[in-house]
């Protein structure tokens, strides 16, 4: 049964700088790639090309040993100029020079009346697709041989100037709903489909069938797949569910219908230091420099793949994440401000002594740095994190379980149930200045090895 959920714990993040709902036009990007850290989970990756090869759109590029069913493949066509790694050998990025024209790998359409459960895996696990979908807990890539009791899919997102999907998958009706109905023969249990309850719901997913589709309202992170999760059907220890984006979803469609891996999506350019905050149509893992370098309102910047919560810091010619379909840039904060804490200020802040004249106007919108005015020291207990957390956790003794390493605290308060960004709100209203997401990691990889 379809459930409406209206949370009232969180905060919204109003930012300058959303993206307009429309096309820019900028030159394509050049030069894409697959990037090894993005695959949480991503145990021993063996490279599949060389220098110099040249691959289609959906040729796998690699794979992981501990998993060798699931292939990540190239998102365009073009040759692969650069195999970079790291100290050790550690693989960091596949580079590809794309071709004008994108071609793709034929990977065969497919019936999906007629394919049975093993065989669909076995499809998607080989095409590309399949590391969009992620396996709770952990936050991992899922693993083929499991079965899900149910799998999850955020119709929205709260996090600050965050893409509008009814925008960026207008036409994608007929993906999307081939996307669900493969989902819906992966698992044991349901598909649950949520969206935005305090809007009305995109053409995309308004005539969804195949799904329960849930209904969420409230503020930051009402659009968080881990708060659906909790309050839909929550994770216990032993049991599995997966959870896949919208995009996702889409691109399985897209397999079945077409035959192909196709990486395409709208991207939002996003973030106060934009001259042009727009969407633009591109492959994913694409480098960022066309869309940002001339497009720049200031030369001091931060650049994030992603938004500015959960998101990844990358230099001018970086490339968008895996997951990600935003780029976020705000001015850089390398700065010192003496006594910044503790002089009333504009800027927004979920505490009101500190940015008590913030609370005068909450719909205003901001201009924020990556400033974070002051820096770790003795954790203090005030109460706010779980002001904005609404989930039955408290995160306070979880994260000081994770420090201690108390296998048995975390499990009892909750590690099951979150990855980094369901806690990243408490990060940003952390008077301790403490690595909230980087602590949450810590403690899922001291809980999944151990």
């Amino acid at each position: 049964m379809s459930k409406i959920v209206k949370l009232k714990k969180g905060f919204d993040i109003k930012l300058v700088g959303k993206a307009n709902q429309e096309l820019a036009d900028f030159a394509p990007a050049q030069t894409f790639a697959i990037k090894p850290t993005d695959f949480i989970g991503l145990q021993r990756p063996k490279v599949l090309v060389n220098e110099g090869d040249t691959v289609k759109a959906g040729t796998p590029i690699m794979f992981d040993k501990a998993m060798d069913q699931v292939i990540y493949a190239s998102p365009v066509s073009g040759e692969v100029v650069e195999i970079k790694r790291g100290e050790k050998r550690k693989l960091l990025e596949i580079k590809i020079l794309a071709d004008q024209t994108v071609s793709h790998e034929d990977l065969g359409k497919a019936d999906l009346a007629s394919l049975d459960r093993e065989a669909l895996v076995a499809k998607i696990a080989s095409s590309g697709v399949w590391p969009n979908i992620i396996q709770r807990p952990y936050g991992i890539v899922a693993n083929p041989a499991d079965t899900p009791k149910a799998i999850f899919i955020s119709g929205f997102d709260t996090h600050p100037l965050a893409p509008d999907y009814g925008f960026a998958l207008q036409g994608e009706e007929k993906y999307f709903q081939a996307g669900i109905d493969a989902l819906a023969k992966m698992t044991t249990g349901k598909v649950h489909l949520n969206v935005d309850g305090s809007t009305s719901t995109p053409a995309v997913f308004a005539n969804v069938k195949n799904a329960e589709i849930n209904k969420f309202s409230g503020p930051h992170p009402a659009g968080n797949v881990g708060v659906q999760i909790h309050h839909i059907d929550p994770i216990n220890k032993g049991e599995i569910a997966w959870t896949i984006s919208p995009y996702g979803v889409v691109q399985i469609g897209k397999l079945l219908l077409e035959g192909v891996y196709d990486s395409s999506k709208l991207v939002a350019l996003t973030g106060s230091e934009l001259t042009k905050a727009a969407y633009i149509k591109t492959y994913t893992g694409a480098c960022v420099s066309t869309f940002v370098k001339g497009n720049l309102n200031s030369g001091h910047v931060r650049v994030v793949s992603g938004n500015v919560l959960t998101g990844e810091k990358i230099s001018l010619d970086g490339f968008i994440g895996f997951y990600h379909s935003q780029i976020t840039v705000i001015p850089e904060g390398d700065y010192y401000e003496f006594l910044g804490w503790a002089l009333p200020s504009k800027r927004l802040s979920f505490h009101r002594a500190l940015g008590l004249l913030s609370f005068l106007n909450p719909n205003k919108e901001h201009v924020m740095d990556s400033n974070a005015r002051g820096e770790e020291r003795a954790f203090v207990q005030t109460g706010v994190f779980e002001s904005v957390t609404p989930m039955d956790i408290l995160p306070v003794y979880l994260l000081k379980a994770i420090m201690a390493e108390d296998f048995d605290e975390m499990e009892e308060l909750g590690i099951y149930e979150i990855v980094e960004e369901d806690l990243a709100l408490c990060e940003f209203v952390d008077v301790s200045k403490h690595p909230v997401q980087q602590m949450v990691r810590k403690g899922i990889e001291l809980i999944q090895y151990s």
